[in-house]
């Protein structure tokens, strides 16, 4: 095993050793963001133009930027072009059980039950399994990290390897996750996994390499049909301010209040 190698995995085994003792107090601070988590309850979900100061950073000076993201799911076609794109953008596993982003089918059929598939995370071809005379409503729903602004998978991260930057990405430190697990399982939207490989947690970054250098995160370059937007939420001419004050916005799970930074046009109550 190479030095570096052999000096991480003693890092991380002293670290989840530490932790292990230290149980009944990192249990006890996971409970508290949970609980007030559970205790706010939001009841609009929309965010339209006299709203949108809503997801803004009050800390933050107007001239800062603050990432966001949306969907525009009336114009998704299920082409699976973006989930292929950040594979092999962000070198993440080829293997059927690993993504940053993913497309889903949702079909709601004609006596009220509804039908969810995503085969090789909207990759593969996304044939209609159910009959057209059953077929009510069918739509594609793109999904990926909501990059929340009170996220609670930094809450939980007992190392502070998972961190909000200073423009509002969700980012992993590599160096000191210990891959316990903890941000995957506090995740409400699923969007976490360990990546199995490296052995640290992983995630949709918005392809922050590539908004460094002023591009677009690659998933929205290869969209054939503008579905993704991504903007600073600061910008008034962003593309992404632009959706949001066109639009009727919604965020998903907007009870748990989030802060979530990933809104979506046209969004069914089905959608979860």
């Amino acid at each position: 095993m190479k030095p570096e190698l052999e000096k991480k995995k003693s890092r991380r085994e002293f670290l989840i050793a530490s932790s292990a003792i230290t149980s009944g107090l990192v249990f006890a601070t996971l409970l508290k963001p949970f609980k007030s988590i559970a205790d706010s309850q939001t009841t609009d979900t929309s965010l339209s133009t006299s709203n949108l100061r809503d997801v803004k950073n009050p800390s933050k000076k107007a001239d800062e930027k603050w990432y966001g993201f949306g969907f525009d799911i009336d114009k998704c076609i299920g082409c699976g072009s973006c989930a292929s794109a950040c594979k092999t953008e962000n070198n993440v596993p080829t293997e059927p059980f690993f993504f940053r982003t993913w497309v889903e089918q949702y079909t709601e059929k004609n006596d009220g039950t509804l039908n969810v598939q995503s085969p090789n995370g909207g990759i593969d071809e996304q044939k209609q399994s159910v009959p057209d005379k059953d077929i009510f409503k069918s739509y594609f729903v793109p999904k990926t990290c909501n990059h929340c602004y009170k996220s609670p998978c930094v809450q939980v991260c007992p190392v502070g390897a998972t961190f909000v930057s200073p423009d509002g990405v969700v980012l992993v430190d590599e160096k000191y996750c210990i891959a316990c697990g903890y941000c995957v399982q506090a995740c409400p939207y699923g969007c976490r996994f360990i990546h199995p490989v490296k052995e640290v947690a992983d995630k949709c970054t918005l392809c922050y390499h590539r908004l460094q250098q002023g591009l677009s995160p690659a998933c929205v370059d290869v969209c054939p049909t503008g579905a993704r937007i991504h903007g600073d939420l600061h910008d008034k001419k962003s593309d992404l301010v632009k959706f949001i004050k066109e639009h009727n916005c919604h965020v998903l799970k907007p009870h748990l209040n989030t802060g979530s930074k990933l809104f979506y046009n046209s969004l069914s109550s089905e959608v979860r």
